[in-house]
């Protein structure tokens, strides 16, 4: 019953069930992909995207976040180009337990829908369908974490067509039986591998899960069926993806009498795979002790580092060769901080991964695993040959890393994200109205007029 049991939630949410912290969350997830966006809609991969499938759209309804030259494509486009940006640079937001990236594939699918009706849709309605696709992907992600996540899957895709498919039936006002159908026809659209990562393709996997919920919601809109027990069955999604399945006892969890998902969305203060961030938080937190006691960069002798098991799974690239592997490597991580004190997408550009100083810096670091630590600590030595052979050591470990749910970001360093991206796109009078449109969303009454800020 969980394919029907969550279509019928999603179709019963209002906006006045939703919580004020639940409101503020989404609030928040949308300025930050919105940010990301931006920020990432003039990447090779997005650019690239656009160029290779431009003679293939239909009627322009839809905006291209970040485009100067204000680009308008239809709305299955726009899901895609959108969500390939919101992702490439790696800079989204994350639900801890499952380190999906939830706002990409929804928001994408979601704002590119409402942009192209015919009726204004209110800052309200877009909230209340953006949280219940957020909480469709993240709960069905709960229900076959870690096996699915573990055997090779990229769960925010392949839980991210789910959660654009229920939230673009909530906007559309499906029924609970056609949300039902456009659930089963997103499930049946599995993508994405991890096998991508470090490629174009990883930020590929949410563009497509945007366009295929989105695909999904509008053939169930138009009586398109699926099996009604598509996530469940003994041959439907969750049992055929992953070797366990916990989807029952997650979807029996939904709000409001369970757990809010979008609540326990994180954002990333580095553009980067976040269990790296813990190793890049204590090596900026060194830079500035180095500068302090006057210790230099060049004098490094090694770094050890000592991380959580995943962080080794996910990010042991030794020798990146251009930013997105970059975005996989520990000792990349590590070395920017050392470096630069700093973390943002300009450490991730190819010539800086490859520069002969971060290449030094990132050849003396080593990393092991320390079993007992969480996914946000870390424990970092640095060893100095000081001039006349003086041997120094300095430490920095990392119980919670910034961006954590124990340290989250605040408003102001989201805002300074925002800037930082938007201001080399946008210019700064432009990026600073399209900042208070997107923290202004809930008070909208057409969300059709984002196009005239971003």
């Amino acid at each position: 019953m969980a394919t029907e049991t969550l279509a019928t939630w999603s179709k019963d949410l209002t906006f006045s069930s939703l919580p004020t912290e639940v409101i503020s969350a989404a609030t928040r997830s949308f300025y930050n992909w919105a940010g990301c966006t931006v920020g990432g809609s003039a990447h090779p991969a997005t650019l690239i995207a656009r160029k290779a499938l431009s003679r293939f759209s239909g009627p322009p309804t839809s905006r291209l976040l970040g485009s100067i030259d204000s680009v308008d494509v239809d709305a299955m486009h726009a899901a895609l180009f959108n969500g390939i940006a919101s992702h490439v640079h790696d800079y989204d937001d994350t639900h801890l337990d499952t380190i999906i990236h939830p706002t990409g594939p929804v928001a994408s699918a979601l704002l590119a829908m409402a942009e192209s009706l015919e009726r204004p849709i209110s800052g309200e309605e877009f909230i209340t369908a953006l949280v219940a696709g957020v909480e469709a992907e993240c709960k069905v992600g709960l229900g076959v974490w870690p096996d699915h996540y573990d055997v090779g899957w990229h769960i925010t895709s392949s839980t991210g067509s789910i959660g654009a498919a229920v939230a673009v039936s909530k906007l559309l006002g499906l029924s609970a039986t056609q949300t039902a159908h456009a659930i089963g026809l997103a499930a049946t659209q599995v993508t994405g591998l991890r096998e991508m990562f470090g490629s174009h393709t990883k930020s590929f996997h949410p563009g497509r899960a945007a366009q295929n919920g989105l695909l999904a919601a509008i053939l169930a809109g138009e009586d398109y069926t699926s099996s009604t027990q598509a996530l469940e069955a003994k041959r439907g999604w969750a049992n055929v993806v992953s070797t366990s399945n916990k989807l029952d006892e997650q979807i029996g969890s939904l709000a409001p009498s369970g757990r809010w998902e979008i609540v326990q969305n994180a954002f990333k203060p580095f553009p980067c795979g976040i269990v790296v961030h813990p190793v890049i938080d204590g090596c900026v937190l060194l830079h500035g002790e180095m500068n302090k006691a006057g210790l230099s960069v060049d004098r490094i002798e090694e770094v050890n580092v000592e991380v959580h098991p995943l962080v080794l799974e996910l990010t042991g690239k030794t020798a990146p060769r251009d930013g997105l592997e970059g975005k996989f490597s520990v000792y990349h991580g590590g070395a920017i901080g050392l470096l630069f004190g700093k973390a943002t997408p300009a450490q991730y550009e190819d010539g800086v991964v490859v520069g002969p100083r971060v290449v030094g810096v990132r050849d003396r670091i080593r990393a092991k695993v320390n079993a007992g630590f969480r996914a946000d600590e870390c424990h970092i030595t640095v060893l100095f040959e000081k001039e006349g052979g003086e041997h120094v050591t300095i430490e920095k470990h990392v119980d919670h890393a910034v961006g954590s749910l124990e340290r989250p970001m605040t408003d102001d360093q989201l805002v300074e994200k925002f800037v930082d991206q938007c201001v080399p796109v946008l210019g700064r009078e432009r990026t600073d109205e399209a900042s208070r449109w997107c923290w202004n969303l809930e008070r909208q009454q057409d969300i059709r007029q984002i196009k005239t800020v971003l």
